[in-house]
């Protein structure tokens, strides 16, 4: 069978890690036409990521909202503008900043998951994973409470726009136009009165030194809004699918819950919600050898770098004890994922409330997978699952 790299088949989508063996084994830079080179071992991912200076973020094309106007953003952008607007978002995210959040976590997870207890069902998808960074993501903006269903479901449009169906493409433009309204005025708002949120110190940033007009502040906070929930849901379902598909795992984790924090860096690195992203060589380049000429685009694929085994001894194997240093799922460098202490934070809290409240979690019929481009995680994720006993919480 010839090897191909399509990720918008349903094949792929249902499993890519078996493309990324053959990938690894066969063509670790491998080019699929049309200037496009797919980089898949874990030392030549790593190179891309650690040299912004010849694999450039331009080529993510322009910002996040996918609307065509090439805002500047942190994602799009590389050294010094990246450096610069990097430093405006990252005060949000000091260690500091997302520890002081987590009595905040804990508390909307616990009233979350009250809400399913006595059902003794649940999708965590739609019960935990999505509204709980949701509303953290949301509160750093200053988004009002009644209108974070409204931007779950704008954000969700913008992601649906890299899966491969055209009508979701077509369905964004609306969502997108509502998306942009409010944010656009929300930073108005901001000019007029203040508050104490990350909307309101880019409105400042840009009144100081003029180097960020509105549409980047848009583009920034509609940026945050996607990337601060998408990745953490998507975390959530991923870890929460291994271990039912793993119980002895789930058992470990029962036996001692000191290990969570592990087992969520073994769930990135084993299932990460991010697959890849794209670069654009800056000059003609070698990776493992192969010559890759300039402004050509680049894939490097982070999930199939967490699944080497020259890194990761048999690392098709989930094991919530491995040890898991230096695993790719939120990027490496400069644009590593600012947001990694908070999506970290969330899915621990989510999951020590989950265990302490529920026993025999198993995984209901019709679970299903987002369908997206370069995401991984669940749409739905039906569950069943009994109290804990009282003496356990």
């Amino acid at each position: 069978m010839p090897l191909d790299f399509n990720p918008f088949t349903q094949e792929f989508k249902d499993d890519p890690y078996a493309v990324y063996t053959r990938l690894r084994a066969e063509a670790p830079v491998f080019h699929t036409g049309l200037n496009l080179w797919v980089v898949s071992r874990y030392d030549d991912v790593s190179h891309v990521l650690k040299n912004p200076q010849v694999f450039s973020s331009a080529g993510m094309g322009g910002s996040p909202n996918l609307d065509g106007r090439g805002t500047r953003t942190i994602i799009n952008t590389d050294p010094p503008d990246h450096t610069y607007l990097r430093n405006l978002v990252n005060r949000a995210f000091t260690p500091r900043m997302v520890a002081e959040m987590e009595p905040r976590i804990r508390e909307i997870t616990r009233g979350l998951i009250d809400r399913v207890a006595a059902s003794g069902r649940m999708d965590l998808v739609a019960d935990l994973a999505v509204p709980l960074p949701v509303t953290i993501i949301a509160e750093i903006l200053g988004v009002e409470p009644d209108r974070r269903d409204d931007f779950k479901r704008w954000s969700t449009a913008v992601i649906s726009a890299t899966a491969a169906d055209p009508s979701a493409r077509e369905a964004l433009s609306g969502d997108l136009l509502a998306f942009r309204q409010y944010f656009e005025e929300a930073v108005e708002r901001r000019r007029r009165a203040p508050r104490d949120d990350l909307i309101s110190a880019l409105v400042r940033a840009e009144e100081a030194d003029g180097r960020l007009t509105t549409e980047e502040i848009v583009a920034f906070a509609m940026l945050l809004l996607i990337a601060g929930n998408e990745t953490t849901t998507n975390l959530i379902g991923n870890a929460m699918k291994a271990l039912c598909d793993h119980p002895e795992q789930m058992e470990r984790l029962r036996e001692d819950p000191a290990r969570i924090p592990n087992m969520v860096e073994e769930a990135l690195r084993w299932d990460s919600p991010v697959q890849f992203l794209f670069r654009t060589t800056t000059q003609d380049t070698e990776v493992a050898g192969t010559a890759i000429p300039a402004g050509n685009t680049v894939i490097p694929i982070y999930a199939s770098g967490n699944r080497d085994d020259a890194k990761f001894p048999d690392a098709a194997r989930f094991d919530i004890e491995r040890n898991t240093q230096g695993h790719l799922a939120f990027g490496m460098g400069v644009h590593f994922c600012l947001g990694a202490p908070l999506a970290r934070l969330e899915a621990k809290v989510a999951f020590e409330e989950l265990l302490r409240r529920f026993d025999g979690i198993t995984l209901e019929p019709r679970a299903k997978r987002l369908d997206s481009l370069f995401l991984r995680g669940m749409e739905r994720l039906p569950l069943a699952f009994e109290p804990a006993p009282v003496s356990a919480r």
